[in-house]
């Protein structure tokens, strides 16, 4: 990628607003920007497939995380169960009842939500199809969520709360944590075969087509 003053053939550094001419990039290699070395275009073989396919997995994950067991506390003979729903919901009196709704958006509601639009915004695509009809506000969806779908920083949440509660009573983890977990891992895979300037091109040929 080199410089070019026709503004309409430029992209821009996501870090660092350089700009390059917007040229192909062959399957395995990576293109970066010279300044910051971000990562700008990176097409992998069959990437779409895998990003749908982990997506659909985390959608499930995500699921079966609400609904199941997340774990057991046991203490002085009492035990009790929770799931994600009763910790989101743990917030839903008083003054904190506010906690509840910014909980279930950041763990539940936008995660979802994000995963949602990429299947949609991917789908039709990764089986040869024309995109779907606003396959690209989808994507654009999905995109601006990523920051706000904080699955991840519920587990390290959760991690902090198991150390200083094991002291105190004896845990035992539910198929929900595990779910969780894996969650985490299938996103950031995802994540990691994304090359976002490859999708916004694929989406606008196919739908020019």
């Amino acid at each position: 990628m080199t410089i070019d003053p026709e503004l309409d053939t430029l992209i821009a550094c996501p870090t660092c607003d350089a700009l390059y001419t917007d040229t192909e990039v062959a399957l395995g290699e990576t293109a970066r920007c010279v300044r910051c070395h971000t990562v700008l275009a990176a097409p992998r073989a069959q990437a779409m497939t895998r990003i749908l396919m982990l997506a659909t997995a985390a959608l499930v994950l995500l699921v079966a995380a609400i609904f199941f067991p997340f774990l057991e506390l046991s203490a002085a003979g009492m035990e009790r169960r929770s799931s994600v729903l009763d910790a989101v919901t743990a917030f839903s009196g008083g003054l904190t009842a506010p906690l509840t709704l910014v909980m279930a958006a950041a763990v539940v509601i936008l995660p979802g939500l994000r995963l949602a639009a990429l299947i949609y915004a991917l789908g039709p695509m990764a089986i040869g199809h024309r995109p779907a009809r606003h396959a690209e506000a989808a994507f654009g969806l999905a995109e601006a969520l990523r920051p706000w779908a904080m699955a991840e920083i519920f587990i390290v949440g959760v991690a902090v709360a198991l150390i200083k509660v094991a002291g105190l009573a004896h845990l035992s983890l539910g198929p929900a944590f595990w779910a969780f977990v894996g969650l985490v891992i299938v996103t950031a895979l995802h994540d990691s075969f994304m090359c976002r300037v490859t999708i916004w091109k694929t989406l606008h040929h196919r739908r020019t087509a």
